[in-house]
């Protein structure tokens, strides 16, 4: 057998090879993950979207949104998120954080600012801001904040939808998520369903 023959009949071998494993693993594989996992945990499998009371999708449970203004400024009526990294925030396609030290002049004046601001927001003074409502995650995509934070905001957000405080506050009660396992992390609020359960609130 000539090398040119030898050569060619290798060519297809490596051909038919990287086809055939192209369709095993690129495609077959990955629709079996997928066929599993929506079987077996179809919320999750679709990123845990979440709908309105009309049935509309709204945003995910896993990435977190911000309830501002056309200019950045919280809305009265709504549950704040942390401060988000993420692009110009909650952007999905730059998650990051700011990298910046705990050292750093700009992460420690942006800091300030935002206790300050927080404080003013609540009307309670700036020892009483919690370190999530301040500081952005890692990823600048969480769309949880500490129960801590979520409590400090009650008095305002009832007092902009004109309810009554133990009623929003009981309803914050009801969306802290315990500690998985009851040993890891801790306790978290999801903002997003809860301002979805404040906007079906009857007064």
């Amino acid at each position: 057998m000539s090398s040119r023959s030898r050569n060619g009949r290798q060519y297809w071998v490596a051909v038919r090879a990287m086809v055939v494993l192209t369709v095993v693993l690129g495609i077959g594989y990955t629709a079996v993950v997928t066929g599993i996992g929506q079987l077996a945990l179809p919320a999750q499998a679709s990123g845990q979207l979440v709908s309105d009371a009309d049935g509309q999708v709204v945003g995910s449970a896993l990435i977190g949104q911000s309830f501002t203004d056309a200019d950045g400024n919280a809305l009265p009526q709504w549950f704040q998120s942390r401060p988000s990294a993420a692009g110009s925030g909650y952007d999905g396609t730059a998650s990051s954080g700011s990298n910046l030290g705990p050292e750093n002049a700009d992460l420690i004046k942006a800091i300030g600012d935002r206790r300050a601001a927080v404080a003013k927001l609540e009307g309670v003074s700036e020892s009483e801001v919690p370190a999530d409502a301040v500081t952005a995650s890692a990823s600048g995509l969480d769309p949880q904040i500490s129960p801590e934070y979520a409590r400090l905001q009650v008095a305002r957000v009832a007092e902009a939808r004109d309810l009554p405080e133990a009623k929003v506050s009981a309803l914050v009660e009801s969306f802290i998520h315990g500690r998985d396992l009851g040993i890891l992390g801790d306790p978290t609020v999801n903002v997003l369903e809860l301002n979805l359960a404040l906007a079906s609130m009857a007064h």
